[in-house]
């Protein structure tokens, strides 16, 4: 008896049901979630089309066994040079996949608990880039507030350091979402539809209260548009950061030694907060953090700017007993 027999959804109809049904209809993912698993079934066919050379009307949970991911995975790292990270992310939609389609092939269940199986894989975590304060307004000085695309960026930068926003959402801010007259305050739009309402500083204030008046923005026009009045793209934003970093490296030449990007400002904001001693608990919100292990980054990144100043202290001098062990545990204790 086949499985068409036996009612069993084929692969296509389970991959649709999973992206209309288990995304869509019963958790309400955002179009970015989608786009990424979307992207993510992309390869896995491709390579099974191109690689393997199987007709994608062949394929069923069963071959998608944890052999051919963990080949499918390979694959995205030594020939698509995919980071980790990246890596990661395609096997977490094909996972969440698989846990969909168990609940519709409970035939397959066996098969899908040994792909389950396939782990994550660990990476090292780079150390959290951010900027001292000098740093910090050398690039917000540096615009020409003599232009208007000048004055744009001063503008973008100070609310981005301001609210700890991430570039996603700093672009994404209309008219709508200001608030300068009751809370002080801008609602940003993060991940997964999440939205935060962040207070802003008065200067800050002030010079979005101009930005406004000179634009006479309508309540649903981007806060920061492009020249050709639409939202502005991330690369956009990049560039004319990398620009402002250049002039503000003449006056503050660290500069010149750091990479600064868009997250930078964000990590830059996390850090003063939490140098000024703001409760982790109120920067995880501060930031939109889900979960508070991720703000516990800069916690770490703080205790190592301790660490190191630390180090650059003589330590009192003390004499020292040594502890001898018997030959044979130290012996035991090289060889591991």
């Amino acid at each position: 008896m086949n499985r068409a027999t036996l009612g069993a959804p084929d692969f296509a109809t389970l991959v649709q049901r999973f992206f209309l049904e288990g995304l869509i209809a019963q958790k309400n993912a955002s179009a970015r979630t989608i786009a990424v698993y979307r992207d993510s079934f992309r390869l896995l066919l491709a390579y099974l089309h191109d690689r393997r050379g199987m007709d994608l009307d062949d394929v069923t949970l069963t071959l998608l066994g944890p052999d051919l991911l963990s080949d499918f995975l390979a694959y995205l790292e030594t020939d698509r040079a995919n980071s980790i990270r990246t890596r990661n992310i395609r096997l977490a939609a094909i996972r969440s996949f698989f846990r969909f389609a168990a609940t519709l092939d409970p035939a397959s269940i066996g098969s899908i608990q040994r792909s389950l199986a396939v782990p994550f894989k660990r990476f090292n975590k780079p150390v959290l880039g951010f900027l001292t304060r000098q740093e910090m307004e050398a690039i917000l000085e540096a615009p020409d507030s003599f232009s208007w695309s000048g004055r744009r960026d001063r503008m973008l930068f100070k609310l981005m350091y301001n609210t700890g926003a991430r570039v996603s959402e700093a672009i994404a801010i209309t008219m709508k979402d200001v608030d300068l007259n009751r809370s002080h305050s801008v609602t940003l739009h993060g991940k997964g539809r999440k939205e935060r309402t962040v207070p802003l500083w008065r200067t800050t204030l002030r010079s979005l209260d101009e930005w406004i008046k000179e634009n006479n923005f309508k309540p649903d026009a981007p806060l920061f548009p492009s020249s050709q009045g639409q939202q502005m793209a991330r690369s956009g934003v990049e560039y004319r950061l990398a620009l402002a970093v250049g002039t503000a490296a003449k006056n503050s030449p660290s500069l010149q030694t750091k990479k600064v990007t868009p997250h930078t400002i964000r990590h830059t904001t996390a850090m003063h907060l939490l140098q000024s001693g703001v409760d982790i608990s109120v920067i995880a919100i501060w930031l939109g953090h889900e979960s508070i292990e991720t703000t516990h980054t800069y916690l770490e990144a703080d205790l190592a700017m301790k660490e190191k100043a630390l180090m650059a202290i003589n330590e009192p001098m003390q004499k020292k007993s040594r502890f001898c062990a018997s030959t044979g545990l130290i012996k035991f204790l090289e060889s591991l």
